[in-house]
């Protein structure tokens, strides 16, 4: 997953400078989402909610 928002920070960074606003902005939004839902997952583990099996 963190390959994933890596790439899509990239991706976001590469259409902001060649001026592609509105895909930019949507890998920025879906880079947010991910790293939210990363965070949780790592919080759940952290705090023993979920098991690694």
């Amino acid at each position: 997953m963190l390959q994933l928002i890596l790439i899509l920070l990239a991706v976001a960074a590469i259409a902001a400078l060649l001026g592609f606003g509105r895909i930019s902005g949507v890998a920025l939004s879906a880079a947010k989402v991910l790293i939210g839902i990363a965070l949780v997952l790592f919080l759940l583990l952290v705090l023993g909610v979920v098991a690694i099996a």
